[in-house]
C-alpha cells in the first residue's frame, strides 16, 4: 500500500468511526441516541486510535493537515509529500462520511433537527464568536501536534514513532482529553480534512430534510487547526530540538 493510499484509508477510518458516534447518538430511533458528549469523545479517541493502527506503519497516519503540515514546518516531513497527503486526507474524509450516511440511511428521514444533521458531518460553535472560535481551534490543534510529538520521545518509547507500541492508544487518549476539555466551545475540529471533506459531503449528499452546510463557519475548522499544528509542532522544535524525538513521517 502507497503511503497516500493509506492515509484515504487511515482517513476514512477516522470519519467512520468519529462521524459514526456522533450519529449513533444525535439520530432518532438510534440505538446510541442521546448517549451524550462524553460517548462523543471517547468514539473519537477510539477512532483516531483505530486509524492510526491501521495505517501508521505505512504513511505515519498523519490523517489531518494540520499535522503534515506542522511536521513538514519543523523539518520532521518531506514538504514535498504534502500536498498529497492532504488530497488523500480530504478524499478518505469524504468516503468516511458517506459510509456513516448509508449506515444510517433510515435514520435522516426520521431525524428533524437540521443541527444535529449538519452536526454529523461537521463541527459548529456553541457561541457563535469569531474570534474566540479561531482561538479555541488554535489551541487545540496546538496541544494535538505538541502532544503527538511528545508522546513517542525516547523516554517513553523504545518502538518506531507513535505509530506503533502505545503510540496510537496515547494520542487517541489525547484526542480524547481534548474533547472533554476543549470541545465544548467549538466542537474541537482540529483537523481540517474531518470538518471540511464532510461537509462537503453533507451539501451533496441527498440528506432528507437537510439544511444548508454553515459554509460561513467552515474556514474557522481549516484556518485555526493549520495555525494550531505549526505552533504545536513549532513549540515543540524549540523546547525539545536538543533531544532526539522518535520519527512521526514515513519509515
Amino acid at each position: 500500500m502507497s503511503p497516500y493510499l493509506a492515509e484515504v484509508v487511515g482517513t476514512a477510518l477516522l470519519i467512520l468511526f468519529g462521524d459514526g458516534v456522533v450519529a449513533n447518538v444525535l439520530l432518532n430511533k438510534s440505538k446510541g441516541q442521546g448517549g451524550g458528549w462524553i460517548v462523543i469523545t471517547a468514539g473519537w479517541g477510539m477512532a483516531v486510535m483505530i486509524a492510526a493502527y491501521s495505517v501508521g506503519t505505512v504513511s505515519g497516519a498523519h490523517l489531518n493537515p494540520a499535522v503534515s503540515i506542522g511536521l513538514a514546518a519543523i523539518g520532521k516531513f518531506d514538504a514535498a509529500l504534502v500536498p498529497g497527503y492532504i488530497a488523500a486526507q480530504m478524499v478518505g474524509a469524504m468516503i468516511g462520511a458517506a459510509l456513516v450516511w448509508l449506515a444510517y440511511l433510515p435514520h435522516w428521514a426520521v431525524t428533524s433537527d437540521q443541527g444535529a444533521k449538519l452536526g454529523i458531518f461537521c463541527t459548529a460553535p456553541g457561541i457563535r464568536h469569531t474570534p474566540g472560535n479561531l482561538i479555541c481551534e488554535i489551541i487545540g490543534t496546538a496541544g494535538l501536534v505538541f502532544g503527538a510529538l511528545a508522546i513517542p520521545s525516547e523516554s517513553n518509547f523504545t518502538a518506531e514513532g507513535w505509530s506503533t507500541g502505545f503510540g496510537p492508544m496515547l494520542v487517541g487518549l489525547l484526542v480524547f482529553a481534548l474533547g472533554l476539555s476543549l470541545g465544548g466551545p467549538t466542537g474541537y475540529a482540529i483537523n481540517p480534512a474531518r470538518d471540511l471533506g464532510p461537509r462537503i459531503m453533507h451539501a451533496l449528499l441527498p440528506i432528507p430534510g437537510k439544511g444548508g452546510s454553515d459554509w460561513g463557519y467552515a474556514w474557522i475548522p481549516v484556518v485555526g487547526p493549520i495555525i494550531g499544528g505549526l505552533i504545536g509542532a513549532g513549540l515543540h522544535h524549540f523546547l525539545f530540538a536538543q533531544k532526539v524525538i522518535e520519527k512521526t513521517t514515513l519509515p
